[in-house]
């Protein structure tokens, strides 16, 4: 930033000062002009023909320095077929004339034909009453003074804008320096919290850094959350294994005749509870992905085809909104469906009725069945790992938990209400729609 802000400052004051050095210049050196042409126009005025033709002056020029011999001032009239008229200041040498060229106007030029003494030069071609001949009025005087001018001007204005220059790429300097040094403070709190000596950032910065703090700090509880969300499904997953392990280590132990099926029950459990803890680390996995979307109908009916295949006594019925599309990827949603279908055709009486209903930025999946239904009071426990209200079908209790655990990760709810049309559970799965 500081050598970006350096190098546009140089092309700047580069420019604007080739630009003032152009006028300025051009301000002395017009300036110059016109002390010659002041002297031109008198020269005109005071010059009259005289009885031999020759250009004369009624008067002297009032300037001394042209009656010094190379003073570095210096006049000349010439005329076609007439020698030269000059100053005494030209002493033996005459002004160059060029007769190719006619200026009825002011003409000026620089020139080099004194060795050693560069010249400003003034020229007007001027025709005088009682003559034919057209006459070249020409003053002529050293750049010495000219260029000295010019000379002191640009050395001033170089050191101002040196200084000016250093002034504001030292003022860019400590403004990037400053302005950049809350993040070092927030850098060095990073490292804190990376070493342990604090849990969150918390330094002060202006205003403009404090969205950045704000993201790490919720970026760190974020992450903590995530830890201890792993932890917790550590413990749960090696809680909900350990007692499986138990029993068909002390059914070897005793040498039990039922080994075989006790092995293959627990052996299922075991799988049952494992695919829970996959399918709720696979959804805190994409939970933080914004572009996750999957249309519900096309996923109710590929859950309720494989339903039916387990359930073949059970009747399915699909209804409701068929373009709905909620933001969760097609497998979660696919897992929670076909968590409540499996429930719906296992624990009913064979109807099951499926609406689908779109609610403000919310998609309603509601699942009713024709069976005994839950208790109020026990539609909350049900929630519960391993939680079952009905011991003589085959299962885990794992299901709900599946189902509320991914809706959950993705900001939906599940919700167990009575069905007024089939006298069964309705089961109401909420999630996000997506646009």
């Amino acid at each position: 930033m500081i050598g970006i802000a350096g190098l546009w400052i140089a092309l700047l004051l580069a420019g604007g000062g080739f630009a003032l050095d152009r006028v300025l210049t051009n301000a002395i050196t017009n300036n110059f002009d016109a002390s010659l042409d002041y002297v031109l126009r008198a020269m005109i005025v005071q010059s009259e023909i005289g009885p031999d033709g020759e250009v004369r002056f009624n008067r002297p020029l009032a300037d001394q320095r042209f009656l010094e011999p190379y003073s570095g001032v210096y006049w000349q009239i010439t005329g076609k077929g007439h020698d030269p008229f000059p100053s005494r200041s030209l002493w033996d040498q005459t002004l160059a004339v060029d007769q190719t060229h006619s200026y009825p106007d002011v003409h000026a030029y620089d020139s080099h034909q004194f060795k050693g003494e560069p010249l400003r030069v003034l020229e007007r071609d001027i025709t005088l009453p009682g003559s034919r001949t057209v006459w070249r009025f020409q003053v002529a005087a050293t750049r010495s003074t000219l260029d000295a001018q010019i000379a002191v001007l640009r050395k001033t204005m170089i050191r101002s804008f040196a200084i000016l220059a250093l002034g504001l790429m030292l003022m860019s300097a400590l403004q990037t320096i400053y302005g950049l040094w809350p993040l070092r403070r927030v850098r060095l709190a990073m490292a804190a919290v990376r070493s342990g000596r604090a849990a969150r950032v918390d330094v002060k910065v202006p205003l403009e850094i404090r969205p950045l703090v704000e993201e790490l700090n919720d970026l760190l509880a974020h992450n903590e959350r995530q830890a201890e969300e792993a932890r917790t499904h550590a413990g749960n997953l090696a809680h909900a294994l350990k007692t499986p392990l138990t029993v068909m280590m002390n059914e070897v132990t005793a040498g039990s005749p039922d080994l075989p099926a006790t092995v293959i029950r627990e052996a299922r459990a075991m799988r049952r509870h494992v695919d829970h803890h996959l399918a709720r680390a696979r959804a805190v996995g994409r939970r933080g992905s914004a572009q996750s979307r999957a249309p519900v109908w096309p996923s109710l009916e590929a859950v309720s085809h494989a339903v039916d295949r387990l359930f073949p006594e059970a009747v399915i019925d699909l209804d409701g909104e068929r373009a709905a599309v909620v933001r969760v990827e097609r497998q979660d949603l696919d897992e929670m469906l076909g968590n409540l279908l499996e429930n719906a055709a296992k624990y009913g009486g064979g109807r099951i009725f499926v609406t689908v209903a779109r609610r403000d930025d919310w998609v309603d999946v509601l699942i009713e069945d024709d069976g005994r239904g839950i208790p109020e009071a026990a539609r909350e426990k049900i929630f519960e790992r391993g939680a079952r209200l009905d011991t003589g079908k085959p299962g885990t209790g794992l299901g709900l938990a599946i189902v509320r655990d991914v809706a959950e990760i993705y900001g939906g709810t599940v919700t167990l209400e009575e069905s007024e049309d089939l006298g069964g559970l309705l089961v109401r799965l909420s999630l996000p729609a997506a646009a």
